[in-house]
């Protein structure tokens, strides 16, 4: 963060004020830890703070703490709008462009109060008086904790605070696997276990809390996956009959496109997921190396994200989008196979 902005950070929460705290469409592990650290901290230094969600999140997120202050404005709307309507300072973390909480754009565009964005995804739109953007940084999460470093608040972190932030970190990263996994972000983790993240009781409720259908949904999905040696390419299809055979509840899909990736000599994996009410088709890509999912993400299926990690949609049919990934493909040849 600049040192001109921390210095407008500290002005603006040096008096009490109604805080809104706002993270993504579709919140994962990074958008909801972020946000309910933050949010407890503001609590702690005498701010009015709410978090509000466009929607509704996965299941394996709701023992977080705080998870049951959370107002989400697909569901509450009226109690949303007004708590928008009245904020002083809305933060906005996880996401660099206010369309990316889709049916609350409106209601934010007209906000009176000041926008402060903490994110970590290229190319952020300049709508906010603090922009806290680091594309190397892991996640969201380890720059909200940054952000108390820089505001010499980390003594304010408890266990709570730590649980939230170790949540987002460690999902974002794919268990401190993928290569945005840094020392830095070890060294905060071992902060976060010291003030009492529990990381295998953590661990345990994101990814050892699966039902049945899952299970049998994962095993459909597997069944789906197709390879593209030519391309070191693989992908997964899942269709709307398939999700409903499966009782498919949101979240559930979390990680299957990597088992795409886990293939031998495999640099780009997509999973693509019908979504019917929506009329979409929902994109996941990842990848390996040096070749960007997020540039692919941007040009073709209208996201983006990380170089490795990104997230797309398409208004085509399930056959169709697939069908046009594959046509696409010859054009990437060369950096698939550098």
């Amino acid at each position: 963060m600049k040192e001109s902005e921390l210095a407008l950070l500290k002005e603006l929460l040096a008096t009490p004020k109604k805080i809104v705290i706002i993270p993504h469409k579709n919140p994962d592990g990074d958008a909801m830890g972020s946000t309910l650290a933050l949010y407890q901290y503001l609590i702690k230094i005498g701010h009015t703070a709410n978090v509000v969600t466009p929607n509704d999140y996965p299941k394996f997120l709701k023992w977080l703490p705080f998870e049951n202050t959370v107002i989400k404005y697909d569901l509450q709307n009226k109690k949303a709008v007004r708590h928008i309507k009245e904020a002083e300072l809305i933060f906005t973390l996880d996401f660099n462009a206010l369309s990316r909480v889709a049916e609350m754009e409106p209601a934010l565009q007209k906000a009176k109060a000041q926008f402060i964005m903490i994110d970590h995804h290229q190319q952020p739109d300049d709508y906010a008086v603090v922009t806290y953007s680091d594309t190397s940084v892991c996640a969201t999460c380890q720059m909200v904790y940054h952000t108390f470093e820089m505001l010499n608040a980390t003594d304010l972190v408890d266990a709570d605070m730590a649980t939230c932030l170790y949540t987002g970190i460690m999902t974002d990263t794919g268990s401190f696997r993928f290569r945005s996994t840094t020392a830095t972000t070890h060294r905060v983790i071992a902060d976060l276990i010291e003030k009492g993240a529990d990381n295998a009781f953590i661990h345990e409720k994101i990814y050892d809390a699966n039902n049945f259908s899952r299970l049998q949904l994962l095993g459909t999905a597997l069944t789906n996956l197709h390879r593209l040696e030519e391309f070191k390419a693989a992908y997964i299809t899942l269709s709307q009959e398939e999700l409903d055979a499966h009782n498919y509840q949101k979240g559930d899909t979390e990680g299957f496109v990597n088992y795409g990736l886990s293939l031998e000599h495999t640099v780009l994996a997509l999973i693509f997921i019908e979504n019917k009410k929506e009329g979409i088709i929902k994109i996941s890509l990842r990848s390996k190396g040096d070749f960007s999912v997020n540039l692919m993400a941007r040009e073709h299926f209208e996201g983006g994200g990380h170089n490795n990690a990104a997230g797309g949609k398409s208004d085509r049919s399930l056959e169709e989008t697939v069908a046009y990934f594959i046509s696409i493909l010859p054009q990437y040849k060369d950096a698939l196979n550098e």
